[in-house]
């Protein structure tokens, strides 16, 4: 009881910290309105139509005293998948949480709570890519030098359930990892499973391709076969 007193209270004062310098009228984006925001920015980008939307000076200063991002992503770190201009969103819009695999740890997870719980955003997207070299090196295993191993490691349930899936080994087991951390995320007490329980927040799987620009959102039954 006196943990969870303090959390809470702990909590109170972050809240209470960063909305003082919220813009708060620009808070309450829904999950859905955010999911269609996110395909209408990916499909500007890969017409070449790209609105390049958010990136004044204005908008800088905009910034300067509060940020009410519509989304969370949670992505790869691969540079090849800058995430601001993949769905075609400026400064302030997206929440960014990167590793290599999109791996989420402690960190991660304190990270993308904070973005839910005190910035108020209502969609979680957990983005993986075709051809992703974490992944790749899950499923062949090699030696591999220093914390390196603890992607690996954390990526192969992923490479072992894409088995028995047919097609290319390594792209199964981008999808099957993007489900998986999906799977993970809408589960981690007690910040986002009371959101997600409330109905004030949403948590989405994709997998971006690397030759076309295109996101795939994930199927909700195929995020639900993949129990990590």
């Amino acid at each position: 009881m006196k943990q969870t007193f303090q959390w809470q209270s702990g909590l109170f004062v972050l809240i209470s910290f960063f909305t003082a310098t919220m813009d708060l009228a620009s808070v309450g984006l829904s999950s859905k309105e955010a999911i269609q925001r996110l395909k209408e920015g990916n499909q500007r980008f890969t017409s070449g139509q790209s609105l390049k939307p958010n990136q004044s000076l204005d908008r800088v200063k905009e910034l300067s005293n509060g940020q009410n991002p519509f989304a969370v992503v949670v992505g790869c770190s691969d540079s090849r998948v800058p995430n601001e201009i993949v769905f075609d969103q400026g400064l302030g819009d997206l929440f960014i949480v990167r590793t290599a695999g999109q791996v989420s740890t402690y960190a991660s997870w304190g990270s993308i709570e904070f973005a839910v719980e005190v910035l108020g955003a209502q969609l979680i997207l957990v983005l993986g890519h075709t051809n992703c070299g974490a992944v790749a090196a899950a499923c062949k295993v090699p030696e591999v030098p220093g914390h390196i191993v603890t992607l690996i490691n954390s990526i192969k349930p992923a490479a072992e359930k894409a088995f028995r899936l047919p097609g290319d080994h390594i792209n199964n087991s981008v999808r099957v990892n993007v489900a998986m951390q999906v799977q993970t995320l809408r589960k981690l007490e007690p910040v986002l499973t009371k959101k997600i329980k409330s109905g004030q927040l949403e948590v989405i799987g994709g997998v971006y391709d690397l030759a076309t620009g295109y996101v795939e959102f994930l199927d909700e039954k195929f995020i639900n076969q993949m129990n990590p």
